[in-house]
Formats: structure tokens, sequence, C-alpha cells
């Protein structure tokens, strides 16, 4: 059975070095088979989270707009991607509105299942490609450990982070051949991790 994986652009640059890098690994995929939905975030109608708790009593997100069927996707894939570039140390304002707005995951685990069942392994695998403008050193540190928490709100775990530094303006990913080439073999070896 083909694994079904789900790709997030969180880039505001819909052709910048983030989203160029996230197709390479997009297409890797493909071509070993997977069956991949890409999602771009910024064409998302979504609200950040409320913080109404709302999702309580169901585990799910009380706002209506498009994050119901990313809830939806995000339970029932076997596989993730996501890439974001770096602002302030942290994630795009587009991928952080998705990962606050999985709080309802969060709700459903912890508090609504979390009393009824003990916990389990993470079933999910997840890609995450990062690019920064600087060389800054911990560059990465608090993006990874908010992603790392992201992903456990829907059972998955962090398989594998490329993290690339000195990347800005539009196009400078193309001057390094081998970061295609390296997200592309990624994307080929989640799925040989999901199968």
């Amino acid at each position: 059975m083909k694994p079904k994986i789900l790709a997030f652009y969180g880039s505001p640059r819909r052709n910048g070095n983030t989203a160029t890098l996230l197709h390479e690994a997009v297409e890797g995929a493909k071509e070993e088979g997977a069956e991949v939905e890409e999602i771009v975030l910024r064409d998302l109608k979504m609200s950040p989270c409320l913080e109404i708790y709302g999702c309580k009593k169901t585990g799910r997100c009380a706002i209506q707009d498009d994050f119901q069927k990313v809830y939806d996707m995000l339970v029932s894939c076997d596989g993730i991607m996501l890439a974001s570039p770096i602002f302030f140390y942290a994630v795009s304002a587009h991928t952080k509105i998705l990962m606050d707005r999985c709080q309802s995951l969060w709700v459903r685990k912890y508090w609504l299942e979390g009393r009824k069942r003990e916990p389990e392994k993470a079933r999910r695998k997840a890609l995450f490609i990062s690019v920064g403008a600087t060389k800054g050193k911990r560059l990465f540190d608090g993006v990874i450990l908010s992603v790392k928490y992201f992903l456990d709100t829907f059972d998955a775990t962090l398989w594998k982070s490329l993290l690339y530094r000195q990347l800005d303006f539009m196009g400078d990913v193309l001057k390094h051949p081998e970061y295609l080439e390296e997200c592309g073999k990624a994307g080929k070896d989640l799925v040989a991790a999901l199968s």
C-alpha cells in the first residue's frame, strides 16, 4: 500500500528557497510511489488559535475554517514533510498558526484519550526542512524543539531534519545543487522508512 504523506509549504514565498527544497523532497517521495498531498499554508484561510478551548469536549477545534480539513488529513496520514524558513529564530507565521491550531490534537491526546489509553509509540515519521539567512550557531535550536512537540500531538516523530544556513534571497538555493539532491534523497528515504 502506498504511504500517504502530507507536505506543508510554510514559506510566505511560493517559489522561495524553502519551497524549492520541499518540492525536491516531494518529487523524491512520489518517485518511490508515495501519495503526496501538498498544502501551501499561505493559501489557507486559517485563524490563529483563539484559546477558547472549544476542543475540550471532542478534541476537535471549534473554529470552522480550513484547519478542519487539515485536521482530518493529519490524523489519517502516514508521514509528514514540513518546510519553513526561519523568522527571528522561529518558524514562519503561517507555520506557527498550523502548529498552534494543533492544540486541539494535544487536548484530544492528553486530556481526552490520555485518561483512557496507555501511551503508544509514535507511528508517523516527519521530515523537517528549514532555511535561515544567517550563520547563527543556534539558529535552529528553538525551531527543532517546537517541531518535535508539534509532531507529538498527532503521534509523529522527527525522523530527519535538513537545515540550511545562509540562504536568504530568492534563488540562493540554486547555487547549491547538493542541497536539492539531499532533499530529493530524503523524500525517497522517508517513503522507505514508512514502508
